[in-house]
């Protein structure tokens, strides 16, 4: 018994569920909240020097005159604001992404918080669930979005942005939607967000936070309507469960991509429309 009993108590004790890593830095709140309020500003940032370049290069082909109209003009074109989008997202999100591979390179694909989860999940199950996830969720949550509203009319930025885009930019604009976009955003909320609360708060704490932001963040691309907040909520709550569960942020990211593209699908509906 004695033998049994010191084997048991040299035996190493089971390591925390999110232990920090041995070497290298790990998110702080103000970093996190600065890579996210970066990758924002990158986008306007983008937009803004192109439409600058196409105005300065419009005000220069007629002699520069009418440069204090041009930069109007060219935000009145009817692809500029899918055009801005394509870039600006484009350019945004692998920026963000290098800028977090820079920062911290230990954790790009650690499997558990404070690691980004950039690594094959734990089984290929999850991908099936994250399908699962993307394509229910917006049919579950446009119910509950419109339970809520009583009657008001619910659009999204991105919704009316489809509605204007000409058919030649709606390839580009849905490719950037559902591919770098969600990529950067999981990395964002459910990698360096989500790492940085888990340092501070309970894990059900933290997936409430991280998800009640994710929700918040884009409160103006839906006009400020609070009766949509609910459903980007409870879609930031089940990527939170694919990424913790699976140990890799890819499911996440899977799921957030479907959800978009069946966000988007009415775009080529409304192509083959009659009329």
């Amino acid at each position: 018994m004695e033998v049994i009993h010191t084997q048991a108590a040299s035996l190493p004790p089971a390591p925390p569920a999110f232990a920090p890593p041995a070497q290298g830095r790990v998110p702080s709140l103000w970093s996190a909240a600065g890579l996210i309020a970066t990758y924002f500003v990158l986008q306007v940032a983008a937009s803004t020097l192109t439409v600058l370049a196409i105005s300065v290069t419009t005000a220069f082909q007629h002699g520069w005159q009418g440069l204090d109209h041009a930069i109007p003009a060219t935000l009145e074109q009817p692809a500029m604001q899918a055009l801005l989008a394509t870039l600006s997202l484009g350019i945004a999100a692998p920026l963000t992404l290098l800028l977090a591979r820079w920062k911290w390179p230990r954790l790009w694909s650690r499997t558990q918080p404070p690691g980004f989860g950039v690594a094959w999940p734990r089984r290929r199950l999850f991908f099936g669930l994250a399908v699962a996830v993307g394509l229910t969720a917006p049919w579950l949550g446009a119910l509950l979005t419109q339970l809520l509203a009583h009657g008001h009319a619910v659009t999204q930025g991105i919704q009316q942005l489809g509605s204007s885009t000409p058919p030649e930019l709606r390839i580009p604009l849905v490719l950037v939607v559902v591919s770098v976009g969600p990529l950067a955003e999981e990395l964002l909320f459910r990698g360096v967000l989500l790492s940085a609360l888990l340092q501070r708060w309970h894990v059900g704490w933290s997936v409430v936070i991280s998800s009640l932001v994710f929700a918040l963040i884009h409160l103006p691309g839906l006009q400020f309507q609070w009766y949509a907040l609910p459903d980007l909520a409870l879609l930031a709550l089940a990527l939170t469960w694919l990424r913790l569960r699976s140990g890799s942020i890819w499911p996440a990211v899977l799921a957030h991509g479907l959800n978009n593209l069946v966000g988007v699908a009415g775009w080529f509906v409304a192509l083959n429309l009659p009329g």
